[in-house]
């Protein structure tokens, strides 16, 4: 379970009610489109909180309907019902979940933001991002995501918030913890902070990281569109490699790839310093209707062009981007199953990439304390085995109440994000 609040982009993207308590605002945070370097327009694109983390109520009054961890069973007897009798309302979005805009193309998401209700744990191409006040367990993440682009309303006539209130979310987890899915409340079968449903789509990590780790990583799905899931189709427990979504992902991390001294404090990517994010989407053809055969990453810092790392195992050839064939051999080497490449790989996740939203996060991680990012992974396994070791974090310091505590300052700027044909967005100074 994630404990962070998705952002995507209103223009771009993509609860059943509208509230009237709260006027919702988007803030404004400008995008730019290159044709060529030093040749972008921008464009006027703001964002949006997700639904999720909504004030959610009855729409006759201030109830609940959902409070703390449980469904209003008298409002909310089954999903169809609860869809018509709740409101989700508009965002503060500086006061309650500690989401600024510094200056203008800039955006600030908060770790911990203490409000009126206690407090908020989180907030959910080329780009400038400083993970600089990102300590070990946290992750600043930037994805793209197979939504809906009106957030489900035309779809799911349930739905009568839509994009505007950040409606229609869906990723690769195909997490069960999403309030309303499909214009219904998800609250049949609710436990332990998750219902009977889950909500499926691909999904595209641009970029997870924090001061210690990063990695980028493509999860294709069977469906080309959100998909809500059930039972073996949401892939969970012992069904991982059964469900709609490849899970895992084809992951580059520089560390699990054998390259310790690359990224991190004072390293070739120093993480102590804004850096400009460049990934590529490279066809077959070189074409935008092309087959997707690889996706590149550089990085520019202090004016330099920064290559990814290479690969530095036996048993992967040598490569520094995201292929079928990394992708196949990483998973041979690593004992890992290659649901990546039987869903489909970067074929599918070419054709997918076509319509998605662009998400901007900032969150802890409630089920491994994100070690699969920046520790050993699984914990129990030896770190010397090719995969196992992802960072040089201890593996309890991104247990949440322990992060939550130690780094409620935490927080993520992300800026300048550029979209356009490859080599338009960047030059080194």
């Amino acid at each position: 379970m994630r404990a962070l609040t998705t952002l995507s982009f209103a223009s771009l993207a993509l609860g059943q009610q509208i509230g009237t308590y709260n006027t919702e605002k988007h803030p404004e945070m400008p995008i730019e489109v290159c044709t060529a370097p030093g040749s972008c327009q921008k464009e006027a694109t703001s964002v949006v909180l997700d639904s999720n983390w909504r004030w959610t109520h009855v729409t006759s009054g201030y109830t609940n309907c959902f409070d703390g961890s449980e469904w209003n069973t008298t409002a909310c007897p089954d999903g169809k019902t609860c869809a018509a009798n709740c409101a989700i309302e508009g965002a503060d979005y500086s006061t309650t979940y500690g989401i600024t805009t510094p200056s203008s193309g800039a955006l600030q998401l908060k770790f911990v933001t203490k409000n009126d209700n206690g407090q908020n744990v989180g907030s959910r191409f080329t780009l400038d991002v400083d993970v600089s006040k990102l300590a070990c367990g946290i992750n600043g993440a930037v994805y793209f995501s197979e939504m809906d682009e009106d957030g489900g309303m035309a779809r799911f006539p349930g739905n009568k918030a839509g994009a505007k209130y950040g409606t229609g979310y869906c990723d690769s987890q195909c997490p069960g913890d999403i309030k309303f899915i499909n214009g219904e409340a998800n609250s049949e079968g609710w436990s332990d902070g998750a219902g009977k449903y889950g909500t499926c789509c691909s999904e595209m990590d641009i970029w997870e990281a924090n001061l210690d780790a990063t990695a980028y990583t493509p999860h294709p799905c069977s469906v080309y569109e959100q998909t809500r899931c059930e039972g073996t189709d949401c892939g969970n427990g012992s069904e991982r490699y059964s469900g709609m979504c490849d899970k895992d992902g084809c992951d580059f991390n520089s560390f699990r790839m054998g390259n310790k001294e690359f990224y991190g404090t004072g390293m070739t990517v120093d993480t102590t310093k804004p850096v400009t994010v460049v990934t590529q989407f490279v066809t077959d053809d070189g074409t935008d209707t092309g087959n997707l055969k690889s996706i590149k990453r550089f990085y520019v810092q202090d004016g330099k062009v920064i290559p990814n790392s290479n690969t530095n195992f036996d048993g992967i050839d040598p490569a520094n981007d995201v292929t079928d064939q990394f992708c196949e051999q990483q998973k041979t080497l690593f004992q890992d199953n290659n649901y990546f490449g039987k869903l489909g790989g970067m074929g599918v996740m070419g054709k997918q990439l076509t319509k998605m939203v662009l998400v901007l996060s900032i969150w802890d991680d409630h089920a491994v304390s994100m070690n699969w990012l920046d520790s050993n992974f699984p914990t129990d396994e030896d770190p010397s085995q090719p995969g196992i070791a992802r960072g040089r974090c201890d593996p309890a310091a991104g247990l949440p109440a322990t992060v939550e505590a130690a780094h409620p300052d935490a927080y993520v700027v992300y800026s300048n994000i550029k979209f356009g044909a490859i080599g338009s967005t960047f030059s080194a100074n």
